[in-house]
């Protein structure tokens, strides 16, 4: 870590309401997208996000049954500043999966560039599955029983199989016949009906981590459809249990190094001048013995996991100082920040119903174990590339949750037969989705895929320099891509790029299990 980073964050926080507006056409199930202008979408103002248009789109629950039954998808947008220069529709997704397409198209005022704002109608849907469209949910009264995540036992195995076949028993019943139907092939189907709706011949798109999935299979069923794609800190899609939990423990190992690195050179960090790692085992000892209490939630100890989850949230921005800050007053030796991010990992929930969008996960990675042993040697070798992180606790939560369940979009290498460029970018240390991800991604879409390294720290690149942003644009607006093998150095241009610089991202800020103190 020679140089300190210019934090940016990509949150996009306004939570919204739909209103209720006349069914659109889609296309069909068999790869063929919709004519162009076959179907309409009726637009008012937002009832939240008033200076946004949102409205609804028709798509089939099952693409195999396109006159079936459907569900609306809510649809936001923000037109073109600039309608002279408009190029035409920009879709985008923020990742997930969970993640609002419709709260990031509210928040593309404070993310994308002017220029990018001037030039597109900038379009966000909430995916089937997710948000506002047909949420995949749970009986909360099941989904509080879940137990806890790492398995230590052939008994805990055995336990999380009895309920995982309960849990979702449960979540098909509440959810209804699409709970089966919310893989990324069929969100990629439903993303070209909303192409054809918008009445676009082709798709530009920019996608966000889990985004860029859908990105990926819209590109492999849809090839020649597509005008422009962006994929912004890619998911690898070709990857097996082991060499999935493998490379996210590396990354997230790796991302935990450039955190230490910096509070060793920075007189800002709060442990500068202490033994960070020795910080982080104390902490994990303590959550270990259940005497770990997080700032605000006294009733429960925190759990080693949800430790772990600090180093995740905290350099996904990264977010360096706040993690700083909150180790140092997690281990005892000074004040809160002033701002005390939710406690992370998965927690009970009130109401009725429990939302589960990693339902979604398991229907588009195969993620089974056979037994404790396989599960043991699993963890066993993720310990190995993360002596500090040990794992990272995304996938390890999330792996229990998809023990047994049908995986309808499974892994395997892309298939690209488009002439259109794709733009991949991702940084070198990104905890989430690691920079192999992005460069193997590239491999498999071939000469026509182009990455752009941005040579700094978190999840996500766009907007982070002007060097990792102004290539999107120019791809996105001018079909023009970088050169192979371009690099954005950390420091990469200084002009700045938004209206107003965005704080640092922590993520738990904005998802649906996060417990405010």
């Amino acid at each position: 870590m020679r140089r300190r980073l210019s934090l940016l964050a990509t949150a996009f926080v306004v939570v919204a309401a739909v209103l209720p507006v006349p069914a659109a056409g889609a296309s069909a199930e068999n790869g063929s997208p919709a004519p162009p202008g076959s179907g309409g979408i009726a637009w008012a103002p937002c009832e939240e996000e008033p200076t946004a248009e949102c409205g609804k789109l028709a798509v089939p629950i099952d693409w195999s049954k396109p006159d079936g039954p459907t569900i609306d998808l809510a649809i936001a947008r923000r037109k073109a500043t600039d309608p002279a220069a408009r190029v035409g529709s920009l879709v985008i997704n923020p990742g997930g999966p969970g993640g609002s397409g419709v709260e990031a198209a509210y928040g593309a005022p404070g993310f994308f560039t002017e220029e990018l704002q001037r030039r597109f109608d900038i379009v966000g849907f909430d995916p089937r599955g997710v948000g506002r469209s047909h949420p995949v949910v749970c009986s909360a009264s099941v989904y509080n029983q879940m137990p806890h995540a790492v398995m230590k036992s052939q008994a805990d195995f055995d336990r999380w199989t009895a309920y995982a076949k309960r849990l979702h028993q449960d979540c098909r019943a509440r959810t209804g016949p699409l709970y089966d139907h919310v893989d990324s092939t069929n969100v990629a189907r439903d993303m070209d009906a909303l192409r054809a709706a918008l009445g676009e011949e082709k798709l530009t798109y920019y996608g966000i981590s889990y985004g860029t999935l859908i990105g990926q299979m819209y590109a492999e069923l849809f090839p020649h459809r597509i005008r422009a794609m962006a994929l912004d800190s890619n998911m690898d899609h070709s990857l097996g249990v082991k060499a999935f939990l493998d490379t996210e423990a590396a990354a997230v190992e790796d991302a935990f190094d450039e955190f230490a690195g910096w509070c060793a050179q920075e007189t800002s960090c709060a442990l500068h001048g202490q033994d960070v790692r020795a910080v982080w085992e104390r902490l994990l000892t303590k959550a270990r013995s259940g005497k770990l209490f997080y700032p605000g939630v006294p009733d429960r100890p925190m759990t080693e996991l949800q430790v772990l989850w600090q180093g995740v949230l905290g350099t996904e921005g990264p977010a360096w100082q706040l993690l700083s800050e909150m180790l140092r007053a997690l281990d005892g030796g000074g004040p809160l920040p002033p701002w005390v991010p939710p406690l992370p990992g998965r927690q009970p929930v009130e109401g009725e119903l429990a939302h589960l969008p990693t339902v979604i996960l398991c229907e588009d990675y195969n993620l089974r174990v056979r037994n404790y042993k396989q599960y043991a040697a699993l963890l066993r070798s993720s310990n190995r590339r993360a002596p500090d992180m040990r794992y990272n606790p995304m996938p390890i939560e999330d792996l229990p949750v998809c023990l047994n369940h049908p995986t309808t979009n499974p892994q395997h290498r892309l298939r690209y037969r488009g002439s259109a460029p794709i733009m991949l970018g991702s940084s070198l240390h990104d905890p989430s989705t690691p920079y192999g991800w992005s460069a193997n991604v590239a491999r498999q879409l071939g000469p026509k895929a182009v990455l752009l390294t941005y040579e700094g720290w978190g999840h996500r690149i766009y907007g982070k320099e002007e060097c990792a942003t102004v290539p999107f644009d120019q791809y996105l607006i001018s079909l023009v891509v970088p050169a192979p093998g371009t690099r954005c150095p950390v420091g990469g241009g200084s002009r700045s790029l938004l209206k107003q610089r965005q704080s640092e991202l922590w993520r738990t800020d904005n998802l649906h299990w996060g417990v405010r103190p």
